[in-house]
């Protein structure tokens, strides 16, 4: 397979957003070629922190609940906890240096500069693999897993468990450039990953995503290239369409139900009725949320009401216990999302895509699931069966939820090294 190469160049600031927010660093190419593969370092201006820091202290905050819950969304103790550390105790340097210690580059497809960190394992006959975040994730999410999945040997596995691995931004997401036209929806971005991953010279490799992951992931299978293995996914798209009437319309569940399957169904019409609104107004008015884009404390909340147990998860964690996220991991992805200044573009992947999210997609190729406890829904293998009719793996873990390889990395390590091993 092809090295990847990077055009020699001094580096020079490439700004996102109006606000001139120049937080990275980007190889000239030679001669202009902008599809050539460049490398990016992140730095963050002084200036930056330091404003973002102001307007964490300068915070109005609302009254308290008027509940003894999170049924009003995320309370305010959590909240005040997240912005004192915040602005006082949180160092994005730490990150950045994480970031600026991997291979990261980006190259233009279709128009647009993605991100991607691309980090090659030293074992021969490694399965490359390109993994995919959602919203509100980024590749904050998935740092965790790179050393484990390219470096085997050194994290308890085996030298043919190696990979190398693929992680871009979301188009509008991190580091990735924001779309100026419409029509960034999760098949045109599927095949622009099929596009990097033939550029950077593979000839066969797999594919893994959750939440806006899956939805790529599974357009890529559909795409299906011929370098394109299989794909594994924690967070499958399988609801049958009898199930989606009823949690549509209302009513009984259909008689008959395994209790596996009815605790997805109960999963999801709590879901339906009391955690979709934020993707119903991403969807249909993402340009509204200036907020988000202006209140680092308004992003930060945004974000932390995906879903119930995140949340939960999350208040825990400013709450002092000891969880698989910290507070730096949570402020980490937060505070990315406020230097690109992607609140809004991001957002805008709701608006663009007209799949039904949890719909079957009818998926040919090998697919393997690994169900989460505390994910949206736990999906029952009879409707992982019948949505995958080549399933070669399905397993549930007992522990972990929506931001799986970021909350329970070994976890999500193990299942990805199982999944792919009938295809390697």
């Amino acid at each position: 397979m092809a090295a990847t190469t990077v055009a020699a160049a001094s580096l020079s600031r490439l700004a996102f957003a109006e606000a001139n927010q120049a937080i990275t660093e980007v190889a000239q190419s030679a001669g202009g070629d902008k599809t050539s593969i460049r490398a990016l370092r992140v730095h963050a201006p002084e200036s930056q922190l330091i404003d973002l820091k102001r307007r964490i202290k300068a915070t109005r905050w609302p009254e308290r609940q008027t509940v003894t819950d999170a049924s009003q969304g995320v309370q305010l103790a959590t909240m005040q906890k997240l912005a004192r550390y915040w602005a006082t105790g949180y160092d994005w340097r730490k990150v950045e240096a994480r970031l600026n210690a991997l291979p990261q580059f980006v190259t233009e497809i279709d128009g647009l500069d993605i991100h991607f960190i691309h980090v090659r394992s030293r074992q021969e006959n490694a399965l490359p693999v390109i993994v995919t975040h959602g919203w509100p994730g980024s590749i904050i999410e998935q740092l965790k897993i790179i050393g484990p999945l390219t470096n085997p040997t050194a994290h308890g596995g085996t030298a043919s468990d190696a990979f190398d691995i693929v992680i871009p931004s979301l188009p509008g997401y991190g580091f990735s450039s924001k779309p100026t036209t419409t029509g960034w929806d999760p098949a045109r971005t599927a095949r622009a990953w099929v596009a990097l991953m033939k550029r950077l010279g593979y000839t066969r490799y797999v594919a893994q995503g959750g939440d806006w992951g899956n939805a790529v992931t599974e357009q890529m299978a559909l795409l299906a290239p011929p370098e394109l293995l299989g794909i594994h996914t924690n967070m499958p798209a399988t609801v049958p369409d009898n199930i989606a009437e009823v949690l549509k319309l209302g009513g009984p569940a259909p008689a008959g139900l395994s209790a596996d399957e009815k605790h997805a169904v109960d999963q999801l019409d709590y879901f339906y009725k009391h955690g979709l609104g934020y993707a119903l107004e991403m969807a249909n008015r993402p340009q509204t949320l200036y907020g988000i884009e202006d209140s680092p404390v308004g992003l930060a909340a945004w974000m932390l009401d995906h879903d119930a147990s995140s949340q939960a998860l999350i208040a825990r964690v400013f709450d002092g216990q000891s969880e698989g996220l910290s507070r730096d991991d949570i402020l980490d992805n937060v505070t990315l999302y406020w230097l690109t200044n992607t609140a809004i573009s991001s957002a805008r992947l709701y608006w663009e895509n007209k799949l039904n999210f949890f719909a079957p997609k009818h998926v040919a190729i090998p697919v393997a699931v690994s169900v989460f406890p505390d994910e949206i829904y736990a999906a029952p293998q009879s409707w992982a069966e019948k949505a995958y009719p080549k399933l070669i793996r399905y397993n549930r873990l007992p522990k972990g939820g929506h931001f799986a390889a970021w909350e329970q990395p070994q976890a999500f390590t193990d299942e990805v090294r199982a999944s792919f091993r009938p295809l390697r």
